[in-house]
């Protein structure tokens, strides 16, 4: 997968964890946890338009160290929503999974880019 189509992927990301975020029920725990999936499901996307105009291998790294915890977090709100029994773990399993692909595709980069210094 080239950065252009990760570039895709994750805004395509966030935008339906925003779309699953704002269908929460409008109490005091949904919202906050509506907030906070949105905070990180959108910096996954924005963060990784950052790691694509990294000047320096260490900058790469750094970069996408912060996208891989905010797709990590991602998945851990969506499995909370689960828990919590706020939606059907049926409509959150897509976003649950793509945000473990995700989370597994920064943590790969990393890797290799660490083993490249």
């Amino acid at each position: 997968m080239d950065k252009k189509e990760l570039i895709k992927r994750t805004k395509s990301f966030a935008h339906r964890c925003v779309k699953m975020a704002v269908s929460l029920p409008k109490t005091k725990l949904g919202s906050h946890i509506s907030g906070q999936l949105i905070r990180c499901s959108t910096s996954v996307a924005a963060n990784y338009r950052a790691v694509c105009l990294a000047q320096s291998k260490a900058s790469f790294i750094s970069k996408i160290s912060i996208v891989l915890e905010e797709a990590d977090e991602s998945a851990f709100w969506l499995e909370f929503i689960v828990e919590e029994k706020l939606l059907s773990k049926n409509l959150i399993q897509p976003l649950l999974n793509e945000a473990n692909e995700l989370t597994a595709i920064f943590f790969a980069s990393r890797k290799t880019a660490r083993e490249k210094v």
